[in-house]
């Protein structure tokens, strides 16, 4: 008996130490990733509290000494522009723009996957198609229709612009959240005489919780980031941050520092969303992984 275990429970302790090395070499090769992402950033963070000497040296200085003299810049101590209409207004086409864009999937991610329609996989591709055409390429159409009906330089033809955009991939996503949802909830909704409107704020919505967070910190994300635009259409009133960002490259130069501290407020917003929403987000990402 002893002759014949003693193999097997070497074997099963030879495959627990190779399982350990893997995962420990994963580890590894993880945070290896995750330090060459990270890295630029927190180079571009002590880079902002620099001055503009020393972040102009070459090679860089990690000992040189330490002033907030950037991010005064940035705030307009300087006699610069003031950055909060532009802070103001990316905020709002963010924020604005997320929640149309939840409006607008949830119904469509409901009859794409609930109670899906015919030839569904022909309206999802119709969908991603939306998404390989360059942008630039509908910046001038855009453009002149924007003239033509004096809405240049308006917030809320960003609003509309950035619901457009990222309508496709929000519907994408969260039919893949809504697909895991058991239909005998939904029948057993509408047994008890609920309508399509209470069923998708009542019953769908809070079991796709994660998944409609997940969409939704993604939509914010790139309505944020979207600088093309928000550059060509926007001029004082309706200029976002990105756009903002812009003003820092001159004629006379790039200011190093202030750029970075620049940079590092309009970022702040996008990172805390994705801070405080960061379970959910994997957790809405990781739905439907698993089946």
């Amino acid at each position: 008996m002893t002759a014949v275990s003693t193999p097997v429970i070497t074997t099963v302790s030879e495959a627990t130490r190779r399982a350990k090395r893997r995962g420990t070499a994963l580890a590894v090769l993880a945070w290896f990733v995750g330090v060459v992402f990270v890295l630029p950033v927190l180079w571009m963070l002590l880079t902002s509290f620099h001055s503009e000497t020393d972040a102009a040296t070459n090679p860089p200085s990690l000992a040189a000494s330490l002033t907030l003299d950037g991010y005064k810049e940035f705030f307009g101590s300087g006699g610069g522009a003031s950055p909060w209409p532009a802070l103001l207004n990316s905020m709002g086409t963010s924020i604005f723009s997320t929640c149309f864009v939840l409006v607008l999937a949830l119904p469509a991610a409901y009859a794409l996957s609930i109670r899906p329609v015919r030839k569904w996989t022909d309206v999802m591709f119709f969908f991603l198609s939306t998404k390989m055409l360059p942008v630039v390429a509908g910046l001038l159409p855009v453009f002149l229709f924007a003239r033509d009906i004096s809405f240049l330089d308006n917030v809320w033809l960003l609003v509309i612009l950035y619901t457009s955009m990222n309508l496709p991939i929000a519907v994408w996503m969260m039919q893949s959240f809504l697909a895991d949802i058991p239909v005998s909830i939904i029948e057993a909704a509408q047994m008890d005489g609920a309508r399509l409107p209470t069923i998708l704020w009542r019953v769908v919505a809070p079991i796709a919780g994660p998944g409609i967070a997940a969409t939704s910190l993604i939509c914010f994300i790139f309505s944020w980031n979207e600088m093309l635009f928000a550059q060509v259409l926007t001029g004082v009133v309706a200029q976002t941050a990105p756009a903002f960002l812009t003003t820092f490259v001159t004629s006379q130069g790039l200011f190093l520092a202030k750029v970075c501290a620049a940079s590092m407020v309009i970022s702040l917003p996008v990172l805390a969303a994705g801070f405080a929403a960061q379970d959910k987000l994997v957790q809405g990402l990781s739905l439907g992984a698993v089946k």
